[in-house]
């Protein structure tokens, strides 16, 4: 017999997602919502939010920031309304995911470096000034660090990605890209030293560790709840894996992702991310309603590719 459980009182706040003083940011709510082809149902938005406590014009504001940051294109009206994902949404989409995949493999290998650093110069007009601080914004969200003004490096194949980003805001003919073993920043040569001198590290680390903290007891009782036959309803399955994923998100949108080889030992980003697929496998398995809203269904399809 399966017993559907009140949690109330009875899990921590951490597990069910109440008690938190974080809003959960609507965006991250809707962007989990997407389906592998890229379409965001509106019919399928609005309850999970309001299962969170968002309201339906917090919902409606950002559907309608989405389409016009130009990462969707609406078809029909109103609940029904069907969300599509243009190129630009793909990307965003994808590049989520595809750091999820390479943080997950490289913790898997345990080394993910060629020992080479590949740099990327630039020095694009002023006139051309919106196009620059974008085409910085990328080097920073790829992952990159800026060793001076115009000079970015990655111990990453980044190049492709880089030029395309480059010739998609046409400043390709102002940017250079270069690959090598041989690199001194101010007197080091060390990788370690300058991995810890070019990325805020330590800060990243701290992040984590506090994610390590709070949520470190929720594999053990959502193991315990499945070995009892228990179920998580969905007011505190949602909720649970909105405001963990927002923590955990704190923390990973930061992180470099740097090949192991180039990290402090034991770095605190490895147990993160295995706690959080831990959690999310172990409350797929609570969870009451297995036909539910398929949130962060993707990320699923990572942890199965690497598993």
């Amino acid at each position: 017999m399966t017993v559907v459980v009140d949690t109330t009182g009875v899990l921590p706040t951490v597990l069910t997602g109440r008690g938190s003083d974080q809003a959960i940011p609507t965006r991250v709510l809707v962007m989990g919502m997407a389906h592998r082809d890229g379409t965001v149902h509106a019919t399928e938005v609005y309850p999970v939010a309001e299962t969170c406590g968002l309201t339906a014009e917090q919902v409606r504001s950002c559907l309608r920031r989405l389409v016009g940051e130009g990462l969707f294109i609406r078809g029909g009206e109103g609940r029904e309304a069907v969300f599509t994902a243009t190129p630009a949404g793909m990307a965003a989409l994808s590049s989520t995911l595809e750091r999820h995949r390479l943080a997950y493999a490289q913790d898997a290998a345990g080394r993910g470096w060629d020992r080479k650093w590949r740099l990327v110069a630039f020095a694009i007009p002023e006139t051309r000034r919106s196009a620059r601080d974008s085409f910085r914004d990328r080097l920073l969200e790829l992952g990159g660090a800026p060793v001076q003004n115009g000079l970015y490096i990655s111990p990453h194949r980044w190049h492709d990605e880089v030029i395309e980003i480059a010739a998609r805001l046409e400043v390709d003919d102002h940017v250079t890209a270069l690959t090598t073993d041989d690199l001194e920043i101010a007197g080091n040569r060390d990788p370690r030293v300058l991995a810890q001198n070019l990325w805020a590290l330590e800060d990243v680390a701290h992040r984590y560790q506090h994610f390590i903290d709070v949520y470190r007891d929720v594999p053990d009782e959502l193991d315990a709840m499945h070995r009892r036959d228990e179920r998580l309803p969905e007011r505190d399955f949602l909720p649970g894996a909105l405001h963990m994923a927002v923590q955990f998100g704190d923390c990973f949108m930061r992180d470099p992702l740097l090949p192991p080889e180039l990290l402090p030992r034991p770095w605190p980003g490895r147990a993160a991310r295995d706690l959080l697929a831990r959690s999310r496998r172990l409350g797929v398995l609570a969870r009451q309603d297995k036909s539910g809203p398929a949130l962060f269904s993707v990320f699923d399809d990572v942890l199965e590719q690497l598993a």
